[in-house]
């Protein structure tokens, strides 16, 4: 696969503590890492504080003339500050409820996630939470499929 042909990602770390820098960015890192082992390219990453007009905020930049994934991570607990899903939802166009089930059943924690995935324009954003085994794991659940999703979204796949 060319570097062209490679399905692009962007990663956005929700997360007061390290935008405060009281808290490094572990799980953003390693969802880099582990999207660019799995061949995509990564061509942003960014952090924005909790609350769900933030991340709505911040989703809208990140989409805004983009063709490929978002992945968050944090904000999909059940602390009060935890509103990914909330901005989330407010932004999308079309929910893809099977992405956000499948990650959800990776691992028994995963029951405790509140994030959804859905489609923005040319993007798919899917939830992960803010730890760091647990995004890896949860984006882990989908990665198979996405880049099959994302040529489906953008209508270059004719294998239909």
């Amino acid at each position: 696969m060319t570097e062209s042909q490679r399905p692009r990602a962007k990663v956005l770390t929700v997360s007061d503590g390290v935008v405060h820098g009281t808290r490094e960015d572990l799980s953003g890192r390693a969802l880099v890492e582990h999207l660019t082992a799995r061949g995509f390219d990564v061509v942003d990453h960014r952090v924005t504080a909790d609350g769900a007009e933030l991340v709505a905020q911040t989703l809208v930049e990140m989409c805004a003339g983009y063709a490929g994934l978002v992945v968050t991570t944090g904000g999909t607990g059940f602390a009060p500050r935890d509103q990914t899903p909330e901005g989330t939802r407010s932004v999308i166009e079309r929910e893809a409820p099977g992405l956000a089930e499948a990650m959800r059943l990776c691992n028994p924690l995963g029951r405790l996630s509140r994030g959804v995935a859905g489609i923005r324009a040319d993007a798919i954003i899917v939830n992960t939470p803010g730890s760091t085994k647990g995004c890896v794991e949860q984006l882990d659940a989908v990665i198979d499929v996405l880049p099959h999703a994302l040529r489906l979204l953008h209508d270059t796949d004719n294998s239909h």
